[in-house]
């Protein structure tokens, strides 16, 4: 651990162990200043001298004016409809619409007529799922600096096209990035209340806990979002000033004729969007509750092309959940896909599902992650 972390979190050098009480008071010192200050308590104020200044300590580039010059930006979702069911993300910077690809591929094949978490089930998921990584290798980026076509990439005619490259009978080891016509540690929340309105957050330090590099006297650990842009020059996602790297986190929503149903997501960086897919298969294709959805084992494949560098090889891994049964496995590994040995936790999701006449919501909670399903 930092030496910076190591102040806040191991008080008198000591590691904390159960029942012990751990108390943060330059952080609350600091949440006290913002809510009487707001925004520009942060940005422009004593906080933000303590996280230049580390960053000059530490050798960093950042300035009074990065942190003043930040705005939070409101952006429209983009979404798609998958048997009639429409499933809404947040688009570039980040990765939400590698849902969308994915779902609008797997439209075109009969999900709801496999056994869930079945072999050919399993491997269309994946084939499509390595398909949608390359194009996020390639196209995903702070629109604002870079030409994203994220309407060609999520529309119909392109999945079609996408497709019909998978084989139903065997895994791609080698896979590339389409050509559309150009025009980590988190926490997810969702929340409704008695008018029917519902939201959907997500939001995180990124990996490792963050940068782990701590401000002095401030009691919070610095973000290592910058991590999400290119070093390559020629790269659309590639490292520039005032830039938005690319981004893993990803909200969700679902809706039906125009009238909120779900608010949803999934954690876990990369794998976020197959967590999504596989949710929305799981009640979608395969009739299952919010609580059922989240429940059903996943899976996670892994080794994709990165916006960060590293093309996939060999088709990249599968890693499983307990609950897969050994049979499925092995008529995967014929079809051509490489196993990850033993079993892992994939993702941690919530949901809140919503019913109207009268309105009332059913919760989902992950038992994989220490989140809950509260009403009150």
């Amino acid at each position: 651990m930092a030496p910076q972390m190591a102040k806040v979190y191991h008080p008198d050098e000591k590691i904390l162990g159960y029942g012990d009480i751990f108390q943060n008071p330059l952080l609350a010192n600091n949440l006290e200043l913002i809510a009487k200050n707001g925004a520009a308590a942060f940005y422009e104020g004593e906080i933000a001298e303590a996280i230049v200044k580390k960053s000059e300590e530490l050798g960093g580039k950042m300035s009074m004016r990065d942190l003043k010059d930040h705005t939070a930006t409101w952006v429209d979702p983009v979404s798609t409809n998958y048997r009639g069911w429409d499933v809404w993300e947040i688009p570039p910077n980040g990765q939400g619409i590698s849902v969308l690809q994915i779902l609008n591929m797997l439209e075109l094949f009969d999900i709801g007529g496999m056994q869930p978490n079945s072999p050919e089930h399993l491997h269309l998921f994946i084939e499509a799922k390595k398909l949608a990584y390359e194009d996020r290798a390639v196209y995903y980026a702070d629109p604002e600096f870079a030409d994203v076509p994220t309407a060609q990439l999520i529309s119909k005619d392109y999945a079609k096209a996408r497709a019909k490259l998978i084989n139903p009978e065997r895994a791609a080891t080698d896979v590339t990035y389409g050509d559309p016509k150009l025009d980590s540690d988190t926490i997810y929340m969702c929340a409704a209340d008695g008018e029917g309105n519902m939201i959907s957050l997500i939001q995180s330090n990124y990996a490792g806990f963050g940068s782990t590099i701590c401000p002095d006297g401030c009691g919070f650990v610095i973000q290592n979002r910058g991590e999400g842009f290119s070093l390559d020059p020629n790269h659309r996602c590639k490292l520039e000033p005032h830039k938005r790297p690319f981004h893993t986190i990803i909200p969700a929503f679902m809706t039906k004729d125009s009238k909120p149903c779900m608010a949803f997501g999934v954690m876990g960086g990369d794998f976020q969007p197959q967590g999504h897919s596989q949710v929305v298969m799981n009640m979608i294709d395969f009739g299952m509750t919010p609580q059922e959805a989240g429940d059903q084992p996943r899976i996670n494949h892994d080794g994709s092309s990165s916006v960060r560098g590293g093309r996939m090889e060999h088709g990249g891994k599968i890693g499983f959940e307990h609950g897969i049964d050994d049979s499925v496995k092995l008529r995967l590994a014929e079809m051509g896909h490489t196993l990850d040995e033993g079993v892992d936790a994939h993702g941690g999701y919530q949901a809140i599902w919503r019913e109207d006449d009268p309105l009332r919501y059913f919760g989902g909670t992950d038992a994989r992650l220490d989140g809950a399903s509260l009403g009150y």
